[in-house]
């Protein structure tokens, strides 16, 4: 089977790979690449998160008396995904558990990555399902790589998020990946001007976020849009924004369900806060999608 499956419509064209079902390039209509393409700052484009989002105290994920190591963001992304259907326009793919993932996991699931372009947007379903006899707890994120300047030229302090909602909530700060205190929010709840040093000490972390849509632009000099991507979530309730510190050139918007453990907590996974309880036979999606 090919490691790599291309899918393009008239404005977008994505590729995806088998390794993680990554999303590894989005290109406009122009062939200009819009997603980061790896490189020594942060070696990956636009990791599939689960069953965790962020790490576990000690990465320990503790069930029935006994501890399992879950490393940060989950194993997901680093596993091979059988592709199950594959279009000029949808790709989608499939992982289940095996003693691999029982080792580290103790719960019977199936991930499913379906990827879709319309012409105009790409969009990105996370399917869970659980197929055991208990109820399956895990949490889900996406952790796509933008271009940042997104237009050659511009500076990076020329471009912003601007935020669906209003955000009126505070931020989580984040201590060794783990969530430490409430802080508040860095902008007025509406528009991010974004600099490098956001994102000196992590990722900006927003908890259950009023908004379910930003959009990412390039400013000119006048504040008009050069440039912008419009990002939109359903099924998630947390965000986060992140950068690696020090000049790296991609943006990262991750849209979550289910957050980090706190500082401090070292409970039962089932009783994280945030994750998800799935019952046994059921199955839950959740979308990202962007568009030019």
């Amino acid at each position: 089977m090919p490691e790599t499956h291309r899918i393009g419509a008239d404005r977008l064209s994505a590729t995806i790979s088998a390794a993680g079902a990554e999303l590894v390039s989005l290109k406009d209509a122009q062939g200009v690449e819009l997603l980061w393409q790896a490189g020594p700052e942060w070696p990956r484009r636009a990791p599939v998160l689960f069953p965790i989002v962020g790490r576990l105290a000690g990465d320990a994920l503790r069930h029935e008396g006994a501890s399992y190591r879950v490393t940060q963001h989950g194993f997901a992304r680093d596993r091979g995904f059988d592709w199950t259907e594959r279009t000029e326009t949808k790709a989608s793919l499939a992982l289940a558990d095996d003693a691999e993932t029982r080792a580290l996991y103790p719960f019977a699931f199936r991930l499913e990555m379906l990827y879709a372009i319309d012409g105009v947007a790409l969009s990105v379903t996370s399917r869970v399902t659980n197929p055991g006899d208990a109820p399956l707890p895990f949490s889900i994120g996406a952790h796509p790589g933008f271009r940042w300047p997104l237009v050659d030229g511009v500076a990076k302090e020329a471009h912003v998020i601007d935020f669906g909602a209003q955000e009126t909530g505070s931020r989580r700060t984040v201590e060794d990946g783990l969530l430490g205190p409430e802080a508040p929010l860095p902008f007025d709840g509406r528009r991010l001007a974004l600099n490098e040093e956001l994102f000196a000490r992590d990722a900006l972390v927003l908890p259950d976020a009023a908004s379910r849509s930003v959009r990412y632009a390039a400013l000119g000099p006048d504040g008009e849009s050069l440039k912008a991507l419009d990002f939109s979530w359903r099924g998630y309730r947390d965000l986060g924004i992140w950068s690696a510190p020090h000049g790296a050139p991609f943006l990262c918007v991750e849209p979550w369900r289910g957050m980090a453990s706190f500082v401090g907590w070292d409970g039962p996974f089932v009783e994280k806060p945030g994750v998800v309880l799935l019952a046994p036979g059921e199955t839950e999606e959740f979308e990202w999608r962007v568009s030019l």
